[in-house]
């Protein structure tokens, strides 16, 4: 194990998703540092998939990756990996500016929308408070079976070809006229092409191989899941302020996950949630629903990254032509991924862009605008 087309640095969503739309095609390498792939960011997804999130010039990312999610290849998976829900984006009365932003940033996308008053919201959610007297629903919104679609791309890899080394942190990249040479765990193996997929850790990687880092900047966001009375109802739509300040879906047993919606810089790590930001989304969520929380059952934390822009970055180096980028995914890795990874794949093997992502801003998402 010493030779490779490519190199992929990160065996979450994103690389596991690159590695099977490239294996076959190239021989792939995937080195993740964890136990198992996909422990940080992935693995801590609040896993819905919904057009809004990550704004408009996300949402087409987003819209591109719903008919595989929905229906994917027989030969990928066997069933599914969406349940629809339906969101509810909430705004207080006296926010209707949000409202009407909220709708003017989306007029020409085709994402379904449909204007609520406060009777409407009541039929759907009976539990918001009456303070919330407008909403903008959205009825394409699904959970994502978010482990199931990331080991499906993992054995879709596997059975292209592709290796897959866990506990396999890289601690050395070096470049020289042959390609990459990259050291983990007392091995070293080469490749003309290194992919840097490595999430909350994409800028040290780029430094390890003396390659410009892009500013992107692991944020800390808490999950908190509620056993309330009256409990959730299976069919309860996710529930999203529109001013940012939280947002929850009903979860097995009657519970709840909520999140204030925090984005607190931190470093590349394990992280934790803090008491202050659990109290917080508590206080959140007592403000938006008529019910008394019982317990709180769960508590954590994951990494999303974001470039200073906050889109992704997908692409080659401008100064380093044989280093990809695939980073800077936020919180809607997961649910761009199918498209994404095939906008990866178009681009690595120098193949046309697929016809169902023509309308897919890929300019938007070149590491060459931070040059």
């Amino acid at each position: 194990m010493t030779d490779f087309d490519v190199i992929i640095i990160g065996a979450g969503i994103a690389g596991a998703s690159i590695a099977s739309e490239i294996g076959g095609e190239r021989s792939v390498l995937v080195l993740e540092a964890e136990d198992h792939p996909g422990y940080h960011s992935t693995g801590r997804s609040a896993a819905f998939w919904t057009e809004s999130y990550g704004g408009p010039q996300v949402q087409p990312l987003t819209t591109a990756s719903f008919d595989f999610l929905k229906t994917p290849p027989a030969d990928f998976s066997d069933s599914g990996f969406l349940t629809n829900r339906g969101a509810i984006n909430i705004a207080r009365t006296g926010q209707e500016g949000l409202v009407e932003g909220f709708l003017a940033e989306f007029a020409d996308s085709g994402v379904a929308m449909v204007r609520w008053d406060q009777d409407e919201i009541r039929k759907r959610a009976p539990h918001i408070g009456d303070d919330w007297g407008h909403a903008i629903f959205e009825p394409d919104c699904c959970d994502i079976d978010v482990a199931g679609l990331h080991g499906a791309y993992l054995r879709d890899a596997r059975r292209k070809g592709v290796v897959v080394e866990c506990r396999a942190r890289v601690h050395a990249i070096a470049h020289n006229s042959d390609g990459w040479k990259v050291a983990f765990r007392g091995s070293t193996v080469s490749a003309p092409t290194i992919v840097n997929a490595a999430g909350a850790w994409a800028d040290g990687i780029a430094e390890m191989a003396q390659v410009q880092p892009l500013g992107i900047q692991p944020m800390r966001r808490t999950m908190v899941q509620l056993r309330t009375d009256p409990p959730s109802r299976a069919d309860d739509p996710l529930v999203v302020a529109l001013d940012g300040s939280f947002y929850f879906k009903p979860e097995t047993g009657g519970s709840y996950w909520l999140s204030p919606h925090d984005e607190i810089p931190d470093r590349p790590g394990d992280v934790a949630p803090e008491e202050l930001d659990v109290a917080l989304a508590i206080d959140r969520f007592q403000s938006a629903v008529d019910a008394e929380i019982k317990q709180v059952t769960r508590k954590w934390a994951g990494l999303r990254s974001f470039a200073p822009d906050r889109l992704p970055v997908y692409g080659f180096d401008p100064e380093r032509p044989d280093f990809f980028w695939f980073a800077g995914q936020g919180g809607f890795g997961i649910q761009t991924a199918p498209a994404a990874a095939r906008l990866a794949r178009a681009l690595l093997l120098d193949e046309p862009v697929a016809e169902d992502d023509a309308d897919i801003p890929r300019a938007l998402y070149d590491p060459a605008r931070f040059a």
